[in-house]
């Protein structure tokens, strides 16, 4: 991905920020198992910079961000590193239920002095439902579910970021089957095989519940 901070215009302090932020994830692994371990090693890549290329498809407008299935805070956190600094009057809603992984979000919002991002330790159908400028999600279901959870937040204008893996074409013929949306398929910087999703005007198909 080259130099983050060419690329995609970002100060040393928030590169600081991320390298900070990788470091922790190395050592809270020892405690929980927050990544897979193969991925581990080569983590700058496989996580940070595969969350960064997504800040690309933020609108300068947006002011309310949904990350569904955060993990560790990828894409989430990340993002919200990025946002801090490009959009400071963004905020992103770190969605996770898995509470030792909630935990950890905390440890590095509080380590980064994060105060655009809100840390919700819940299963995504049993919060409030508020409307999102953007959704993101990474790795957490496939397409059709996925479009199920983010529908009850999304307005007209609502752009939802979804990496996907190697069936990406596949899921999006199985959520055609229930679903109604635009799509653009976007080049995944970091991972050949995959490609990011970019959804708008969602809505369900006539006569499915």
């Amino acid at each position: 991905m080259g130099n983050l901070e060419n690329k995609y215009n970002v100060s040393r302090e928030t590169i600081d920020k991320l390298k900070t932020y990788e470091g922790s994830l190395k050592e809270w692994q020892n405690k929980f198992n927050l990544v897979s371990k193969s991925s581990l090693e080569n983590a700058w890549i496989r996580h940070f910079c595969d969350s960064v290329q997504l800040i690309k498809y933020i609108p300068e407008t947006a002011r309310v961000v949904f990350d569904f299935g955060s993990g560790a805070g990828f894409p989430g956190m990340v993002l919200a590193v990025l946002l801090a600094e490009k959009m400071p009057k963004t905020h992103i809603n770190l969605v996770e239920s898995i509470k030792k992984k909630t935990l950890y979000l905390n440890a590095v919002k509080e380590m980064l002095q994060l105060n655009n991002v809100t840390i919700i330790n819940e299963r995504i159908e049993k919060i409030k439902k508020t409307t999102a400028d953007v959704i993101t999600s990474r790795a957490m279901c496939n397409l059709s579910d996925l479009l199920g959870y983010a529908y009850p937040f999304t307005h007209k204008n609502t752009i939802m970021i979804f990496p996907k893996g190697r069936t990406f074409q596949t899921e999006i013929e199985e959520a055609q089957k229930k679903w109604v949306f635009n799509y653009k398929i976007e080049t995944n910087e970091t991972n050949e095989e995959g490609k990011i999703l970019i959804i708008n005007k969602l809505s369900p198909c006539k006569g499915v519940k």
